[in-house]
């Protein structure tokens, strides 16, 4: 089912590209978002970690890179890696103070996870192996393609949404009017339906992942005791992300009103605690 759905909602995606191609521009806005829905769905399945990775500018993490950073997570990566039947993913650090981590790459063996800054900071040894475990568990479920390719349409989308403003004509008044009304609409509707589609992808999955990394952590305990204090330190210092990629963080990077609660791409850290502890 999970590969029927990431087929579906990578096509619904590539649909409002064509769509709002032709709504911009008519029959040649139609191509160009037929060529955006190809190349996005081919560079975001081959670079999307990497344009992820530097967006936040991220840094590697190796035993001559971040060695101090290396000798802390890498020995839990390892375990856990052991315990989930997976290969060693990439790992990177984010300079950010504000706590958060993610998972992205096309496939299990083409993994990365990065945490910030401030979550290494913050977390204990317990906590960090469950906000490890968790983000393995995106990539052992194989949610990290249709993560980060479902980020890159989304940026395509709302940069199509944004473009309205200086494309389209048609050649009377009576067309430009409809053009301006599907250019209106375009403008209005092309985020908000990227972000829709991420809230669908992303907060099933993100329980099958709290799931997934409290069998292979020993316990939900040190995942619970992480999502709280994410919850609270992630809005006292929140991170200025891209809503296109707010999906793929462990919690929600940004404090948002209640608009943003209403496209929030996670589900409550409350419910999360809760269905962690009823698996005790």
């Amino acid at each position: 089912m999970n590969g029927v759905k990431t087929v579906l909602l990578l096509g619904l995606l590539s649909g409002l590209l064509l769509v709002g191609g032709e709504a911009v521009a008519g029959r040649d806005g139609l191509y160009v978002g037929l060529l955006l829905a190809v190349l996005m769905n081919g560079v975001s399945y081959f670079f999307s970690d990497k344009i992820a990775l530097s967006m936040y500018g991220a840094q590697p993490v190796t035993e001559s890179q971040n060695p101090q950073v290396w000798r802390r997570v890498a020995p839990l990566v390892q375990s856990l890696c052991l315990r989930m039947g997976l290969p060693m993913p990439r790992l990177w650090v984010i300079p950010e103070a504000s706590p958060n981590a993610f998972a992205t790459g096309r496939n299990p063996k083409h993994a990365s996870v990065a945490f910030t800054a401030g979550l290494l900071e913050l977390m204990d040894d317990r906590e960090l192996e469950g906000v490890i475990a968790h983000e393995l568990a995106h990539i052992r479920n194989r949610d990290i393609l249709i993560s980060s390719v479902a980020a890159t349409i989304a940026a395509a989308i709302t940069m199509l949404a944004r473009m309205a403003f200086f494309f389209g004509g048609s050649r009377d008044e009576e067309d430009n009017r409809g053009n301006a009304v599907a250019m209106l609409l375009m403008m209005i509707l092309a985020p908000i339906a990227a972000l829709l589609i991420q809230m669908a992808i992303s907060r099933t999955r993100e329980y099958s992942a709290d799931a997934t990394a409290a069998r292979y952590a020993g316990g939900p305990w040190g995942l619970i005791s992480a999502l709280r204090k994410l919850e609270h330190w992630s809005t006292r210092i929140p991170l200025d992300a891209s809503p296109a990629t707010a999906h793929m963080f462990i919690i929600k990077p940004f404090s948002g009103q209640a608009l943003m609660r209403l496209f929030s791409t996670h589900p409550s850290t409350e419910e999360r605690i809760r269905r962690l502890q009823a698996l005790v």
